[in-house]
């Protein structure tokens, strides 16, 4: 027999950030029968529900199944009874990544418009810093050179150093969670690993939604160009040491950097629109908007840093200082957004193994 010991705190907190109110549901079944994802060994998301429902934090903070879910929105207009499963599972996930992050205060932060402040300000003092370290803090004259405002030893060394310490904070957080998700009862034994990075990488899961089936395309754009958009900082990190650098505007790797830029900014430009124009049954919370303006300000300023350069603008530098915040800030926050999202899915996935065949 299962204990249970209601947390109204945290039914309280799930109702808020959901919307929805948990009583409401009987339990029908009617989310996870409209699920294309739910297979009969995990019958997501009515066993989310009912565990939501009852108060277990617990052992909600434990199930990887939450992160099978992609809130396309099909089990919210099934539910005859106006309950949004797909918005509670959301706000689960968000849940787990506060629980699990660490240092957790941070998460904590990403989830309050009152620490915005704070959250740009601490990386934009670093970098402010680390230029007069260099020595460079003034406008550069003469023909416009990114280095000679933040020197490329300064600033790879400080890019890597930022990038390690957030990866030490999300595995930290990930190895918590997985110790925490093979516990339960009713975790299956880990599935096969290559066949599931392939359905993360092409979204094969999402493509399987009816609702809101449209909404994997801007994902995809999102997720194929910030992996682009990734390789290219790290191997510009090591031209600058032993190649030419900066690449010229035909130059294979530069032409990649604008390829992963345009389906960045595509892909984060029609997530907005559906938001604005409500062209979902989404329910958009301060998170959310943080990571798409994030990464959506993030491409526009890159794309202004690039024609600064080649055309030799007089604010080349205040835009590439804006466009370095914005760099810091989704690099150093990461393990604490939405971006986290790819990461516990995936652990998740790796975990439950496959659900459905594809």
């Amino acid at each position: 027999m299962i204990e249970v010991s209601p947390d109204i705190a945290f039914i309280e907190k799930l109702q808020a950030a959901s919307g929805s109110q948990l009583t409401t549901c009987m339990q029908c079944g009617a989310c996870t029968a409209s699920c294309s994802l739910s297979a009969d060994q995990d019958v997501f998301p009515r066993r989310q529900m009912i565990m939501a429902a009852w108060g277990m934090r617990d052992r909600l903070m434990a199930d990887p199944y939450v992160w099978t879910c992609h809130q396309c929105g099909d089990c919210t207009v099934s539910c005859p009874r106006g309950v949004s499963p797909g918005d509670v599972m959301a706000a689960l996930r968000q849940e787990q990544i506060i629980h699990y992050s660490r240092p957790r205060f941070i998460a904590r932060w990403m989830q309050r418009p009152a620490f915005l402040p704070l959250v740009v300000l601490f990386p934009m003092l670093t970098i402010l810093l680390i230029i007069l370290m260099a020595g460079t803090l003034h406008i550069p004259e003469g023909p416009v050179d990114y280095s000679k405002f933040f020197p490329h030893g300064w600033l790879n060394g400080s890019f890597t150093a930022l990038f390690i310490l957030s990866t030490i904070g999300a595995v930290a957080g990930l190895k918590s969670f997985w110790k925490s998700a093979s516990g339960i009862p009713e975790a299956p034994a880990s599935g096969r690993w290559l066949k599931i990075i392939g359905r993360i990488l092409w979204h094969r899961d999402f493509r399987q939604c009816t609702e809101e089936k449209s909404r994997s395309l801007s994902h995809l754009f999102v997720f194929w160009g910030f992996i682009l958009l990734l390789f290219v900082t790290f191997f510009a990190i090591l031209s600058t040491i032993f190649f030419n650098y900066p690449f010229g505007f035909l130059n294979p790797v530069k032409i990649a950097g604008n390829a992963g830029a345009l389906l960045l900014f595509t892909g984060s430009t029609l997530m907005i629109m559906n938001r604005l124009l409500k062209r979902n049954t989404l329910r958009s919370n301060y998170a959310d908007w943080f990571f798409l303006l994030s990464f959506w300000l993030l491409t526009v300023t890159g794309i202004l840093v690039e024609a600064a350069r080649f055309l030799d603008w007089s604010h080349a530098y205040h835009i590439y200082l804006f466009h370095l915040i914005l760099v810091w800030i989704i690099i150093l926050y990461y393990p604490y957004t939405r971006f986290a999202h790819f990461l516990y899915r995936t652990l998740s996935l790796l975990l439950i193994g496959t659900t459905k065949p594809t």
